[in-house]
């Protein structure tokens, strides 16, 4: 089989499984959707700089603890880092803010 065949057949059994498995699919999507939209309003937030988790919720209006979970997700791929203390809280900012 050539390389054309093998992709043409790769690409016909990846349609199939997402026509098979549409509802997962969608509901996977919107979740991302969903999840990219809160940390857009984060990041929105951690712009204006170094930030505690409390006042990154009170920005967003968000729950702190989701906040937490978004903020430690995008330090674990390096997207925020700890910047400090601000008491007993550890400020966190846009990896890329820190380099500039």
């Amino acid at each position: 089989m050539s390389n054309r065949q093998d992709a043409r057949s790769r690409g016909q059994f990846l349609k199939s499984l997402r026509e098979k498995h549409q509802e997962s699919v969608t509901r996977t999507q919107t979740a991302l959707k969903e999840q990219n939209a809160l940390r857009r309003q984060i990041c929105t937030v951690m712009r204006e700089g170094p930030k505690t988790i409390p006042e990154i919720a009170a920005g967003t209006g968000l729950a702190a603890d989701l906040v937490l979970w978004h903020v430690m997700a995008m330090k674990k791929y390096d997207l925020v880092v700890e910047s400090g203390m601000c008491g007993e809280y550890y400020q966190y900012q846009m990896a890329e803010d820190r380099k500039r």
